[in-house]
């Protein structure tokens, strides 16, 4: 005559994560298999048609070098007939030593920074203690008892 009630806490009965499906849009150029010991760019090498020689070269003298697909055969479909390359739509799969890459990323930080201190000491040499250019930089908030305050 009575029916039985689940009273069991709902925390307890967990729905299957694995059963959802998450989209996840296609990348327009695939991705290597990752090698500790290597970092990957794409290079362009044509746009719209037109060859860019002056970028490919560039990178080359960079430290990149280009990728053949024999060696990654995950990306073997977009090989290059005439060379070998990974090539898609005008772009060259590269890779550079990871040491190379991190020291370039360092020579142009440091650069960057010695930029930015000169203009800070162009600009702090103007400085005058009656008048500083920098004043702390803190903001405090009052409320007054005047007009506009919400009191009566």
């Amino acid at each position: 005559m009575a029916e039985t009630i689940d009273r069991s806490n709902r925390d307890n009965k967990s729905r299957d994560k694995s059963a959802r499906t998450v989209y996840v849009p296609p990348s327009n150029l695939p991705d290597p298999t990752p090698d500790p010991d290597y970092t990957f760019r794409w290079v362009a090498t044509h746009v719209l048609g037109q060859p860019l020689a002056n970028n490919v070269s560039l990178q080359m003298r960079d430290g990149y070098e280009p990728v053949k697909a024999v060696d990654h055969p995950e990306l073997a479909l977009f090989g290059n007939n005439a060379n070998g390359n990974v090539e898609i739509g005008g772009l060259m799969l590269c890779k550079a030593p990871k040491e190379r890459v991190e020291a370039r990323a360092e020579y142009y930080n440091k650069q960057a920074q010695a930029q930015i201190d000169s203009v800070d000491n162009h600009f702090m040499r103007n400085n005058d203690p009656r008048m500083p250019l920098f004043a702390d930089r803190k903001s405090t908030t009052s409320r007054g008892t005047g007009f506009g305050s919400g009191s009566k």
